[in-house]
């Protein structure tokens, strides 16, 4: 059944989200340290895993203040040139999982850099990289209330940056054409994908698929189903940290990130997801400032469009990174 607003109500939804005056200049000046902490970017090709038509690589990378961030790195096998590349962070819970998972962006013909996500890899699969930087501190278990009280300490400044300086790293690599770089994800990898889309300027595109991570004024009050839980079970608990909490969560905001980025944009939303309810992914969508497009799934929870938004954003990747149309509809 659905559970949020009907359609039309969707479409013309605004959060109520504030943005600080200094939200540009916090976000600045994160990325300008992290960036001045150095660290190589390594790169190691995997020995053969059985994969005759893709190679793989271990990829290591300086992400929030330097600290080692893994990746793996999927590329057709000999290519004819540098190549565009899709950069892709994971769902709540998830790392960057086996060297032969996720093949589908690397089979299409891109470079596909997954970042792995720190401290998390083993809800659904697995992960590589602590999160060294952690603050200590009462928090709900999970990492949606870690350093929650302030925006300098929390989880999702270390994970957005990541994000940032991982399009910084594949930028560089040989293979990759630095030119033609897309990034992605869903639910929160999709929220994540949003952070970097509005803090790097000269993306070629960004396509999402339920992004978590967005309008958290709303999100926090109308679903009581994890990973949002987290925050208003934290809030039952602490309540004289409530208005902290919003201002510490407007920083990390999709809805605020979307106001700053103008790449086209892919976005998918199901009607009946009650882990980012469709409103939370319209407040961003409907915030976004380029080009965009959104699919609507009518009868899908969390899941969205599965494989058809997969093929969707395939057609609209191909299209702006290399000039392709595929016209075949899911």
């Amino acid at each position: 059944m659905y559970n949020d607003l009907p359609e039309e109500e969707l479409r013309v939804y605004k959060s109520s989200q504030i943005c600080k005056d200094d939200f540009d200049a916090f976000w600045e000046e994160t990325l300008d340290e992290s960036r001045r902490a150095g660290g190589e970017t390594v790169v190691e090709r995997l020995p053969e895993i059985g994969l005759e038509t893709l190679d793989v690589y271990d990829v290591t990378f300086p992400g929030f203040g330097g600290e080692p961030v893994k990746a793996w790195l999927r590329t057709p096998k000999n290519p004819e040139g540098p190549l565009p590349a899709v950069v892709q962070y994971v769902g709540y819970g998830g790392g960057r999982g086996r060297a032969w998972e996720n093949l589908f962006w690397a089979s299409a013909g891109f470079a596909h850099l997954q970042m792995d996500t720190r401290g998390q890899g083993s809800g659904w699969s697995v992960g590589d990289t602590p999160d060294s930087s952690g603050a200590a501190g009462p928090q709900v278990p999970g990492v949606m209330t870690k350093g929650i009280t302030s925006k300098a300490t929390y989880y999702y400044r270390r994970l957005m940056t990541d994000g940032v300086r991982a399009v910084d790293a594949v930028r560089g690599l040989p293979m990759v054409d630095p030119a033609r770089v897309a990034v992605t994800g869903g639910s929160q990898g999709g929220g994540v994908a949003l952070a970097v889309a509005g803090l790097v300027p000269d993306l070629s595109a960004v396509a999402v698929t339920v992004p978590f991570l967005c309008d958290f004024p709303r999100a926090t009050v109308i679903t009581d189903t994890s990973p949002f839980r987290e925050i208003s079970k934290y809030l039952a608990t602490h309540r004289d940290q409530v208005d902290v909490v919003r201002e510490t969560l407007s920083y990390f905001d999709g809805v605020n990130f979307a106001a700053r980025a103008k790449h086209p944009a892919y976005f998918s939303a199901a009607l009946m997801d009650r882990t980012t309810p469709p409103s939370t992914v319209f407040a961003a969508f409907n915030a976004y400032a380029g080009e965009k497009e959104i699919r609507v799934w009518p009868y899908n929870g969390h899941e969205g469009g599965g494989p058809d938004d997969d093929h969707l954003m395939r057609q609209f990747l191909s299209r702006i990174l290399k000039g392709v149309e595929i016209y075949s509809r899911p």
